[in-house]
């Protein structure tokens, strides 16, 4: 792995983190359609901990405010909001759990990569068009909120988009474009912290693959992460997800036409 390597994969993770375009099944393509070797689970994990850090730093006022109120006063729109979050990261840890074999196995593959690709595509431009757009994240009930969550599993499939699916839930149930972007980006940081902790066994009982790589794509996915959500926010203020749909299918069809060309 290069220092090259580690800065695309890096800028790749960040912005697939949160554009609603699938981080995990970039990475997965990525190398396939290049032609590089897999990059392996530590760096994977280096870019985890950097779109972690991201989250993290974006939304810090916000987490501490959630948090706070989450313990002092449950009855508060932050206090409601941080136990509808806690809620609706247990259905993504449940799968996660029962499904991480097949995440790391059976499903890195580009054809499926490339089949989600195209199907999250399409829903995600039908909640664009149809949904109502109406609720605010102020407004939002725990059943929205939970079900998103619930959503939220599908996203283990690479390909889906853990983004591109919480925000496309959202629209469907009402949520206007900033809202199910802003709650799916609070979402994102349990989930992402549980995706980064559960493999701190592995880089304890494995230090020398820390390298210097492991760090430079961790940075450049922070930094990378950070703008990209910035980036997110104010676009949907004004503008609709068809741009991310149509590269969706972009994509999508060049993965199809690709292997069947190598085939």
């Amino acid at each position: 792995l290069t220092t090259l390597h580690s800065i695309i994969l890096g800028l790749v993770q960040g912005l697939g983190e949160f554009l609603p375009i699938s981080s995990s099944g970039h990475l997965i393509l990525t190398p396939w359609l290049v032609g590089w070797a897999d990059h392996g689970l530590t760096f994977d994990i280096g870019l985890h901990f950097g779109t972690l850090i991201a989250v993290i730093l974006y939304f810090w006022k916000d987490w501490l405010v959630l948090i706070h109120n989450g313990v002092t006063d449950i009855k508060c729109r932050e206090g409601r909001l941080f136990w509808y979050l806690v809620a609706a990261t247990i259905p993504g840890a449940i799968g996660g759990y029962l499904l991480e074999d097949a995440a790391e196995t059976v499903f890195r593959n580009p054809i499926l990569v490339a089949t989600m690709l195209v199907v999250m595509g399409f829903f995600l431009w039908w909640a664009d068009q149809k949904s109502r757009k109406q609720t605010t994240l102020a407004d939002i009930s725990f059943k929205t909120a939970f079900l998103i969550g619930v959503f939220q599993v599908l996203a283990i499939i690479p390909g889906t988009s853990r983004s591109g699916v919480t925000m496309t839930t959202g629209l469907f149930l009402g949520l206007t474009r900033e809202a199910a972007a802003r709650y799916s980006f609070l979402l994102s940081a349990p989930v992402i912290f549980g995706a980064a902790v559960i493999k701190i066994p592995y880089l304890i009982h494995n230090p020398a693959t820390v390298t210097h790589q492991f760090l430079i794509g961790m940075f450049v996915a922070c930094v990378t992460g950070i703008a990209a959500i910035g980036f997110l926010l104010k676009y949907v203020q004004t503008r609709t997800f068809l741009p991310f749909v149509w590269y969706r299918f972009a994509l999508g069809i060049l993965v199809f036409v690709l292997f069947f060309l190598r085939a």
